[in-house]
């Protein structure tokens, strides 16, 4: 067959820790860019020794094996979108910011990941700071939880109600990043989250059933995964955060009626693919 009448996949890149257990990190994102319909690629910035019930370590990558990593499968394979997730230092931050930047990647969807499900601590408290203000402004979409925007603003956040202005602070502060600010950590009978469209200045309800679960071990790594492999084919912005919340909030309800490990079970990658 012609190289001319080939198809092509659709791909996504992922920047992040590994979970052995399957449920968060470069494991959760490689299964949902599979689930989404995206060939998926990684470079592993750290080994973290973790399960369900917490984290017990983290190894790091040199940051210069980090980045050849990245350099390795972008300059031959490439990619239509890219996930970031756990950074640990502010050296690696710089290290992956400067790695991009030689790159003309639009689609690069950042998840602050600074603590685990368990409360586990994944990120430095000096890398906070360089995380913010150098990083979160060469992203096109940051996906934070109401602790993580807490922490990035400086301030509380005071319930449903204010989580537009809180997404439209972040914005700015991320000079002109689109947000998907979660709503998981609050106690509303209904789960909405709200994405701000910097592009277009649009504030967007992103509206689920609230579900008692303990299984949602990797949620945070799986929207943004989901959201990076919907803008890899090609969605708006707002198409991208309606699909990935879409698609989240079913991998959810489909994980809940499984029992697997003694903590935060993992959400349901697979549920279009295994029911």
């Amino acid at each position: 067959m012609s190289n001319n009448l080939k198809k092509h996949y659709k791909r996504a890149l992922t920047i992040a820790g590994s979970d052995p257990s399957g449920g968060a990190g470069i494991q959760a994102d490689l299964k949902t860019f599979s689930a989404c319909g995206c060939f998926g690629t990684s470079a592993i910035v750290a080994v973290v020794d973790e399960n369900t019930v917490g984290v017990t370590g983290v190894h790091p990558v040199p940051v210069e094996f980090v980045t050849g990593q990245i350099r390795s499968v972008l300059d031959d394979i490439g990619a239509d979108a890219i996930k970031i997730g756990m950074l640990h230092s502010s050296e690696l931050i710089r290290a992956v910011r400067d790695t991009l930047a030689a790159y003309p990647i639009r689609n690069i969807v950042l998840d602050p990941v600074m603590v685990a499900t368990s409360g586990d601590a994944l990120l430095q408290e000096e890398a906070v700071a360089t995380l913010r203000d150098e990083l979160i402004p060469a992203a096109r979409i940051i996906t934070p939880n109401i602790p993580e925007a807490e922490l990035l603003l400086g301030h509380g956040i005071d319930g449903q109600e204010a989580l537009p202005e809180a997404a439209r602070e972040l914005a700015r502060i991320g000079k002109g990043v689109s947000v998907f600010l979660k709503a998981g950590h609050l106690e509303d009978e209904e789960l909405v989250d709200i994405f701000y469209n910097a592009e277009t200045d649009e504030i967007v309800p992103l509206r689920s059933r609230r579900l008692a679960t303990r299984n949602t071990h990797g949620t945070g790594c799986t929207l943004s995964s989901a959201l990076a492999a919907f803008l890899a084919h090609g969605c708006s912005l707002n198409e991208a955060a309606a699909k990935a919340k879409e698609y989240i909030a079913a991998a959810i309800e489909a994980g809940a009626t499984y029992e697997i490990g003694h903590g935060h079970g993992p959400v349901h990658h697979f549920f279009r693919f295994w029911e």
